[in-house]
């Protein structure tokens, strides 16, 4: 099968899909496809509530991502039994989650994503084709100039023909197989200069843990034990040089001080009904009975996506395909079998052992198993671009450390903006031992036009974490918004090389075009380009 159209966006997670919207708003017809049975990747198909900075619901993002956040709160407060408090709250956060002023089920961002999309659906400028991953990228000197597909169910093949192509992949799958000049891993300090980079050569293998992540409810008198996993006996015994105790317990590090710490599921016998408390329950809870009617629901649900579950037995980047899908199911047999640990053997609030009331929510998360349909990726493959983010453009101590002023860089081609600190979790070492969590503060920051250029290739423009950043730089670019941004500026600007006639390459070269592109942003689409000096000299 074949198939042409002007922009095609591999990869249906938050960049892939703002990706499309860009595009379609303005004018070009779009082909989007994804690998997993729903559309937006970290936030649903990999289940993790969004990371956001404390600014979110006013600036510091599109027009766009404002929109969806707002369906994902007006979806409940259309269809759920809420509270009249809850139901007239314009600033509801469905879960009560801590880590997010957002935290609800994948579901509902789903349903979210759907309506975004419907009206270009219904008129044929929009295809989306699900569960197709790319298999094979045909190439023409400088050209990306078709990419072939397979149904993952049926097995067919389909390939795509189109003029501007975006790689919004969780892995940057199309940059390996287009043959597009990219980075793995963690960078070396001697070619970046950079304070938090590894010492000695580069470590293609030096990459964030991936999670697969998990919900929950609980009904203390029930009996939900799952069958115990094939390696159980391995995670139970698990315990990396740097952590205080085996990773099956209630024990990890603070990531910014790396000193012990203790913090159990439950920290109050009603956690689970929508008390407040400072434990792993109200981390990511997702759902919670306290703004619902009284008596409708019987339990909250939480997001496992905790450090117990971070996976450091191998990468997925830069692996064949049997060690790939090794480790794939090693992350899966680790969460399962942390999930038998905290229903078996996990300490208790009264002195006794598991919580055998403790259900997995596969249902909520579209999955047929216990877990979320994909793990959540961290760090991708990046592009080598014509500009690469560096610490010393966002990272606190290191401007300080090199004398520059507070406040991070600023970019005369800034296409977007985001915030979030520099929070690497635990990674593979390569050829080195494995390493310990890098949290260090940064600014808000802005994203450069240059960051989407690859060095040479002239029509693929990369739409999700594989923009042009460090294995460092990458920890404050990766999370929901800024994803979306970037996903966002790339389909805008596949659209605005069509329209115009000028390569995305010549776009950020001329200065005039440059400016152009950054008014048909902020006019049309709602893009914020820069900080407030008082935040954007405001540390995190």
């Amino acid at each position: 099968m074949e198939q042409n159209t002007d922009v095609l966006v591999v990869g249906g997670g938050l960049g892939g899909v703002a990706a499309a919207l860009a595009a379609l708003r303005l004018d070009r017809t779009v082909v989007l496809t994804e690998e997993s049975p729903w559309l937006g990747g970290q936030l649903t198909s990999q289940a993790v509530p969004p990371d956001e900075h404390p600014w979110i619901a006013e600036q510091g993002a599109s027009r766009s991502y404002r929109d969806l956040r707002s369906r994902i709160r007006g979806y409940y407060q259309r269809n759920y039994p809420l509270t009249d408090d809850a139901a007239g709250d314009p600033l509801l956060n469905p879960g009560g989650g801590g880590v997010s002023a957002l935290c609800h089920e994948p579901r509902v961002a789903v349903a979210a994503i759907d309506e975004l999309l419907a009206p270009y659906r219904s008129g044929g400028q929009l295809v989306v084709l699900m569960q197709h991953e790319p298999v094979a990228a045909d190439t023409a000197g400088d050209q990306v100039t078709a990419v072939t597909l397979r149904d993952r169910e049926a097995g067919d093949e389909t390939t795509i023909t189109a003029p501007m192509i975006i790689d919004a992949t969780e892995l940057g799958d199309l940059l390996e197989l287009a043959g597009v000049e990219h980075v793995n891993g963690a960078e070396s300090r001697d070619d970046t200069g950079e304070l938090h980079a590894v010492d000695g050569p580069a470590q293609p293998l030096d990459q964030q843990s991936f999670t697969w992540c998990f919900a929950l409810d609980y009904l203390p008198d029930g009996d939900f034990t799952i069958d115990k996993p094939a390696t159980y006996d391995f995670w139970r015994g698990y315990q990396l040089d740097f952590w205080p105790a085996p990773m099956l317990s209630w024990e990890d590090v603070a990531p910014t001080t790396l000193q012990p710490r203790s913090r159990p599921i439950f920290a109050d016998p009603d956690s689970a009904r929508g008390a407040v408390a400072n434990d792993l329950w109200h981390y990511r809870r997702i759902f919670t009975i306290k703004h619902h009617q009284p008596g409708r629901y019987v339990s909250d649900v939480t997001l496992v996506n905790w450090p117990q579950i971070d996976y450091l037995e191998g990468p997925l980047i830069g692996v064949d395909p049997q060690e790939r899908e090794k480790h794939l199911e090693g992350s899966r047999q680790q969460s399962l079998s942390f999930l038998y640990w905290m229903q078996t053997e996990a300490p208790r609030l009264d002195g006794g052992a598991g919580y055998r009331g403790l259900r997995p929510r596969g249902d909520l998360l579209g999955s047929h198993d216990h877990l979320a349909l994909r793990p959540y990726i961290r760090e991708s493959r990046r592009i080598r671009a014509e500009f690469t983010v560096l610490e010393e453009h966002v990272g606190v101590e290191e401007r300080a450390a090199k004398g520059l002023p507070a406040g991070s860089a600023e970019f005369a081609d800034s296409v977007g903006v985001g915030s979030y600190r520099i929070d690497l979790h635990p990674s593979w070492g390569g050829d080195n031992p494995r390493r310990t969590y890098v949290d260090v503060s940064s600014y808000p920051f802005q994203v450069p036009l240059g960051a989407l250029i690859p060095q040479r290739v002239e029509n693929l423009l990369p739409g999700n974490k594989n923009i042009g950043t460090t294995h460092i730089t990458n920890g404050c670019y990766r999370l929901h918004p800024v994803e979306w941004s970037i996903g966002e500026a790339a389909g805008a600007l596949a659209a605005y090389s069509l329209n115009t006639g000028h390569t995305p390459r010549k776009v950020r070269a001329d200065t005039e075009l440059t400016a152009d592109f950054q008014r048909l942003l902020t006019d049309k689409l709602g893009f914020q380009l820069g900080w407030p000096e008082e935040i954007r000299t405001h540390a995190r």
